[in-house]
């Protein structure tokens, strides 16, 4: 065997599953078509969302409904090509959003939720990459004062549930904390628990970096195929073969191009997202806001503020359309401190999602030596680590440290 086992796929997950199988002993090799950090774990908005207990759902009220049915607003939108091939999908997704299936979800993540900083913390510590973190926290602002002052109790709820932090600041208040906003926020909420990673691409290179300084291998080369080859697996790239004795699948939303062909129906679909740096007017921004009824986030990073878009449902490989960030940039201007675009053109991702807003982590139900570890849809970056380690313990036989039956695969079958 060239390995014990090839991890395929090397943004946060794959990476993170790497070196917490290197750290077992195990000899690993870690591929990639692109260099570490350039797919979806570079785009983001750059936090580890401790804060983040309640998953995505899709919205159950009628008004949400119609409005994102118009295909116009700035959180959601659709291409309409792409509706009836997505549609079995998005119909799961909607009833696993009814409210006691969403609090069932948000129970299965807690665990992964609540010790993901921890993991961060270790690696961040042991990759040297402290300099890219800031314990700022994210402010959610709001435009309105009736969605201000909804949110406020449901934040104070949340908060006193799981012991996080948050402090409400008014409209005066805010501008005084961030005097780089514009007029036009009622109030925002402050939590002051997520992390706030400048570069999230550079923190993916970084911990690759460390898996390399613990003797890992690794390799910029396409996966075009798995297959089974009685003892273990082989691995074929444009450079030839690679055999390991097992396989780990981490190629967020490319994943299902190795799972198909091996007759896995695991239903994948894609959130698309967008964003583009601009130069800091003045002040700039010191902290991350989601602006949240207008529908984005903008993010001080070190190449600028960058605003990150919300979903863009449409197939994966479908044509860009920016308009949702030409609408989110439109309303960000004299709110935020924008100055001229940075980037020739703006920066388009895929988020790997599952309908029941938990990912697909453990062993592949039919073949021996196969593990999966994608899915995570809005959290990536967050849940890298924390998922690493969890996998790493179900195929070591180690005693996990929470049950990881929520995420096993074999739920689709």
């Amino acid at each position: 065997m060239d390995f014990d086992i090839i991890v395929l796929g090397a943004g946060m997950i794959g990476v993170s599953s790497a070196i917490a199988l290197q750290q077992r002993g195990l000899r690993v090799a870690l591929l990639d078509r692109r260099a570490p950090g350039e797919e979806t774990s570079h785009g983001n908005a750059g936090l580890l969302e401790r804060a983040a207990v309640v998953p995505y759902g899709f919205p159950r009220d009628l008004a949400s409904v119609l409005r994102i049915g118009r295909n116009r607003s700035t959180d959601v939108r659709y291409q309409p090509s792409s509706l009836l091939q997505s549609t079995p999908w998005l119909w799961r997704y909607f009833r696993a959003s009814a409210p006691h299936r969403l609090a069932a979800a948000a129970h299965d993540m807690l665990p992964l939720i609540s010790r993901s900083l921890d993991e961060h913390a270790a690696l961040i510590a042991a990759a040297n990459m402290q300099q890219l973190c800031s314990d700022d926290g994210l402010y959610e602002a709001y435009r309105t004062e009736a969605g201000f002052a909804a949110e406020a109790a449901n934040a104070r709820r949340i908060a006193a549930e799981h012991g996080l932090q948050l402090q409400l600041l008014d409209a005066a208040q805010l501008r005084a904390a961030e005097p780089g906003l514009g007029e036009g926020f009622a109030g925002a909420v402050h939590w002051r628990d997520p992390q706030r990673i400048s570069d999230p691409g550079a923190l993916t290179r970084g911990y690759a970096r460390y898996f390399e300084s613990l003797g890992g291998t690794l390799l910029q080369q396409e996966a075009t195929a798995l297959t089974p080859d009685g003892s273990g697996w082989q691995v074929h790239t444009a450079a030839g073969v690679l055999h390991a004795a097992q396989v780990v699948v981490a190629m967020g939303p490319w994943s299902d191009d190795i799972f198909r062909p091996l007759g896995y129906r695991i239903p994948l679909q894609t959130k698309r997202g967008y964003h583009m740096h601009y130069q800091p007017l003045g002040p700039g921004l010191s902290y991350t806001v989601a602006d949240v009824e207008g529908g984005f986030v903008v993010s001080p990073m070190q190449r600028g503020l960058r605003i990150a878009t919300g979903v863009e449902l449409a197939r994966r490989d479908a044509a860009p359309n920016y308009a949702q960030l030409e609408q989110a940039e439109a309303l960000a201007r004299g709110l935020f401190p924008l100055g001229e675009r940075l980037d020739a053109t703006p920066w388009m991702g895929s988020r790997p999602c599952l309908p029941d807003m938990r990912p697909a982590l453990g062993a592949a139900p039919r073949h021996r030596g196969l593990w999966f570890n994608f899915g995570h849809a809005h959290h990536g970056l967050t849940l890298g680590p924390v998922c690493g380690q969890l996998l790493a313990q179900v195929i070591c036989n180690e005693t996990p440290f929470t049950d990881p039956a929520p995420y096993a695969p074999a739920r689709f079958l």
